[in-house]
This record gives C-alpha cells, sequence and structure tokens, in this order.
C-alpha cells in the first residue's frame, strides 16, 4: 500500500469525503414524521401504478390536463430493460424444451480460432485489398459476430458511410481469442476518424480500452444482453441505425475509464480497463460460477445461478484500503466495487449518483453482518436507491432514517486494495482471475463518445 501508512500512525487523519449516496440520511428518526412520509408515499405508490407518476414527481393539476410530461427516468423500467427480462422458459423455445448446459452449441464456429481479424464487406476472413489507400474520412466496425447478424450490420454501416460522404468502411471481426482491442489498435493504425463496436459487454470494454486517450469517438451499437454501458448512457437499445448516424452526424461526450491492475499471487501484474464498474470479492465470484452457456440462453437473469452457486460458500474477508492522499483503513467485507456507472440490470441503482463525466471513481463496500446485513443491502439497493428517490416523500423518509453500514461509499480518483489471500476480480462483467492486490485509477474524459444528436447528457 502506498506510504505503508496504517491507523496507528500519527499522521494527519484525512477523513474520506462524504459520498452524495449517504449524504440523505440522518440520525435521530422522527416516528411520527416517519409514520406521516409513510402514509404519503403510499398514496403516490398507488398512483404510480394508475399512471400519473413522471419522472420521480407527481404530475400537477395543469400537467395533467396538458398531458406534458418529462421525459422519462433513468430509473424506469423501460430505460432499463427490467418488464422485458428474459423468461428462462420462453428462451427454450421454439421447441418448448428447457436445455442443459451442455446443449448449448459453443459460442465459435468450427475451424475458427486465433487472432480476430480484418473481413470483407462479404463477410470473407481475408483482409480487403489497400495497394492505393483509402481516402479520409472512414470509419471502422468492431463486431462480435456470434452477438450480431453481421451481413445486416456491414450493410448498415456501409449505407450510413456512403449517405454522409464517407469512403467504404473497414469491418473487423473477433473472435475468442482476442475480444476487440488488438482490432481496434489495427484500425486506428490504418488512421479511422471513427470507431462502431457492436458485440456484448467484454466487446464494448476490450475496444474501449484500445480508443482511451485516441481522441477517435466511439460509436457502441448495443447488440449484447447486458449493454450496461449504453443503459446507463440511456441510449436507444433496439434502434441501431440511429447510433450508426450518431457517427456520421451526432453529439459526443468525453466519458472517465478506468483501468485495474491486479497483482497475482505469483507477483505477476497486468493491467486492464473497465468503463462501467469491477470488483474483487462474491460479486466476481459470483460472476465465475455463472454457467456461460445459461448466460447465452436468458441473458443476465443467469447470475441469479451464479448467486445461488456464490452464497453458501460466502465468507468477509479483511481488506486494506486507501484513496489518493487519504489514510490506510480496513474493513471486512464481503465484496468491493470501483464503479463509473450506477445502474445495474432490472433496474437497479447501485449509486445514484455516479457520473461517467464527472472525473470521479465510486466505491462502494458491502459489508453485511448475517442475514439481517443482507436484508439492509437489498433495501438499499432495490429499495432506497431504485425506488424512495424517485418521490418527494420518499427523499424525506431516507433522510429521516439512520442509516447502515451493510453498505458504505467512498469516492475518489482511484483506490488501492490489499488482501492477505487472494480473492476473485471481475470488469465489467467479465471474470478476471484471483489477485491479492488491486490497484485502481481513473483517467478523466479519455474515451470521446458518439452520442445521437440531442441526446441528453445531464446526469448521464
Amino acid at each position: 500500500m502506498p506510504g505503508g501508512q496504517n491507523d496507528n500512525d500519527e499522521a494527519p487523519d484525512r477523513a474520506d469525503p462524504p459520498h452524495p449516496s449517504d449524504a440523505v440520511y440522518a440520525d435521530g428518526p422522527d416516528a411520527e414524521d416517519i409514520e406521516a412520509a409513510d402514509e404519503e408515499l403510499a398514496e403516490q405508490a398507488d398512483e404510480v401504478e394508475q399512471g400519473e407518476v413522471i419522472d420521480g414527481d407527481l404530475l400537477d393539476d395543469e400537467e395533467m390536463d396538458t398531458g406534458e410530461a418529462s421525459p422519462a427516468s433513468p430509473a424506469s423500467p423501460d430505460a432499463s430493460g427490467g418488464e422485458n427480462a428474459p423468461d428462462p422458459t420462453e428462451a427454450a423455445a421454439p421447441d418448448d424444451v428447457i436445455r442443459e448446459p451442455d446443449d448449448v452449441e459453443p459460442d465459435t464456429t468450427d475451424g475458427e480460432t486465433g487472432e480476430a481479424r480484418r473481413v470483407s464487406a462479404e463477410g470473407e476472413p481475408e483482409p480487403m485489398a489497400d495497394t492505393e489507400g483509402r481516402p479520409s474520412p472512414k470509419a471502422a466496425l468492431v463486431y462480435n459476430p456470434i452477438k450480431v447478424d453481421a451481413d445486416d450490420l456491414r450493410a448498415r454501416v456501409e449505407r450510413a458511410a456512403k449517405d454522409a460522404g464517407w469512403s467504404e468502411p473497414l469491418f473487423y471481426e473477433t473472435t475468442v481469442d482476442d475480444l476487440g482491442d488488438d482490432v481496434t489498435r489495427q484500425a486506428l493504425k490504418e488512421g479511422v476518424n471513427a470507431v462502431l463496436v457492436a458485440g456484448g459487454d467484454g466487446t464494448v470494454r476490450a475496444v474501449a480500452e484500445a480508443m482511451t486517450g485516441s481522441d477517435v469517438p466511439l460509436t457502441i451499437v448495443p447488440s449484447g444482453t447486458g449493454n450496461l454501458l449504453a443503459r446507463n448512457l440511456l441510449l436507444p437499445l433496439d434502434d441501431p441505425d440511429a447510433m450508426i448516424r450518431a457517427t456520421f452526424d451526432g453529439d459526443s461526450l468525453a466519458m472517465d475509464v478506468g483501468f485495474a491492475s491486479l497483482r497475482r499471487q505469483d507477483g505477476t501484474v497486468d493491467e486492464h480497463a473497465f468503463v462501467v464498474m469491477g470488483g474483487m470479492g462474491l460479486d466476481a465470484a459470483m460472476i465465475a460460477n455463472t454457467n456461460p452457456k445459461l448466460k447465452k440462453q436468458v441473458g443476465w437473469v443467469a447470475y441469479v445461478d451464479g448467486v445461488a452457486r456464490s452464497l453458501p460458500a460466502a465468507k468477509p474477508f479483511r481488506l486494506m484500503y486507501q484513496l489518493p492522499q487519504r489514510r490506510i483503513h480496513a474493513a471486512r467485507v464481503q465484496s468491493v466495487l470501483f464503479a463509473n456507472c450506477g445502474s445495474l440490470p432490472a433496474g437497479l441503482e447501485l449509486i445514484p449518483e455516479a457520473s461517467v463525466a464527472d472525473g470521479n471513481l465510486d466505491i462502494v463496500f458491502i459489508q453485511p453482518k448475517g442475514l439481517l446485513g443482507w436484508i439492509f443491502v437489498w433495501r438499499r439497493v432495490a429499495w432506497d436507491n431504485s425506488f424512495l428517490r424517485r418521490f418527494r416523500s420518499g427523499r424525506r423518509v431516507m433522510a429521516l432514517r439512520t442509516k447502515d453500514n451493510a453498505v458504505r461509499y467512498s469516492r475518489g480518483l482511484g483506490v488501492d486494495l490489499a488482501t492477505s489471500e487472494p480473492h476473485p476480480v471481475q470488469l465489467d462483467g467479465d471474470e478476471f482471475g484471483e489477485a491479492a492486490q488491486v490497484r485502481v485509477r481513473l483517467e478523466p474524459a479519455s474515451l470521446l463518445l458518439a452520442l445521437p444528436r440531442g441526446h441528453k447528457v445531464e446526469g448521464l
């Protein structure tokens, strides 16, 4: 740990700065106030069922008469995909057979292994001829052929490039051995003016890692089951043409990118980027224990299987951590998360105040004590953050309630984590093995994202 400092040193006590997620809570709630707020919240909940609440606040009489309403809340089911969550039985269609994991075909094509490659417009695994050079501007599309309809997607990008007066795009396919970072670097060496990525969260993470600091805009064409970054950015998930057009005629946002340096038990160190969030402990074990074949069938719902496999053996572990220019602290946790975004699938808000462009990393310590502690964790994430904050009276209830320590927040430009024994690590939903030390840093405004013209960036 930097500085070799511990809790017993006589150095000045630089307490970690307060986090907005905890600022709403207060000590000493008044029972009568809580009861009154609960009654008001119950009335608002009834009106939600009747469709009379928009964007977290009750519509007044004038708004009800005119029919005007503000845009949908980021925490709404439609924005996060909660109502559209896949059903495992429906995923077994068309023959109504619930398949065992071993029945699912592997995520590869026979004979197609090795590095990712550049392909022709027809999808042939041969580099396109470029003897005379291509005129600028030109775009490159990096896509996972398992996640997309390659022929349709390439055709859409070609048409959009032609309509914008750009030259013929370059196409790159990923494989199981290259998630997209290597081919993205190849595209940047070709001097492309924009890059589009279509694939799962792992593909987006890999391409973003290669493009960080390049000043070349990246367009995300949502294609996987999670689409975590696209959901946090409130991008259209079912309109690929809107995102493709943003490459050639859209707005842009400079977002932060996190990097995690992982020190393994044998002393080796490797570093990887993340654009949504990473974690150490139970959350990473859950991902590691999720059957990848089941995930391909039912999407993020498969993580329920990972939770069931991980919780019985879950044990808290001792963690030493330090934010830049702050004291070293010790804690017993089940999991620690370092996040660039705050929203999870199913409409859950882990960190409501998180922003991809605020130049800060949000750190979350999950440290429940027994069964009651897990209830507090669920209350904070699924009830307080994801529901109560949407209403005035809900925020009053939170302000009157004493905060618990089952979930704690911190914020800074990075964080150093160290444990006596290695623990599993995940980045953007992909497992990255075990590490005994994780050093996380943030590179503010280092990745330029292409957004549809007029897309609202406030609060992202």
